[in-house]
């Protein structure tokens, strides 16, 4: 069978991990996230809830922008633009409605490229 559209190769696991090896952020605004990739197995580990949150609001269209699909990479950017807004500070009432009508259309644009036993 062939690989999943959103599988990446080895290759592309590598340039994630060394990229996110070297990222540099201000004090306080996340933790060492190099501590966390594994370079030998080519995956990340350990990472605080904070972490994960930088990474899914602010890291993901950044990161996966160059190797996947435009779709998914659209999907991808449109749940991470998600995220940042219901993790704000402060929510606008106005963004929050907006999401509420289009929720529906990043759901069906995420079921198009992953399998549906990915959503339970």
């Amino acid at each position: 069978m062939p690989q999943a559209v959103y599988t990446l190769t080895k290759e592309y696991k590598r340039r994630i991990c060394e990229w996110i090896i070297h990222l540099n952020f201000s004090d306080g605004y996340t933790s060492n996230l190099s501590r966390c990739v594994d370079i030998k197995e080519l995956r990340m580990h350990d990472m605080k809830s904070h972490d994960y949150h930088i990474f899914m609001q602010k890291l993901t269209p950044i990161a996966f922008r160059e190797m996947l699909p435009k779709p998914m990479r659209s999907a991808l950017t449109e749940v991470s633009l998600l995220f940042q807004i219901l993790c704000s500070t402060l929510l606008d009432v106005n963004k929050v409605q907006e999401l509420e009508v289009s929720i529906a259309t990043i759901l069906c644009n995420l079921e198009k490229i992953f399998p549906l036993a990915f959503f339970d």
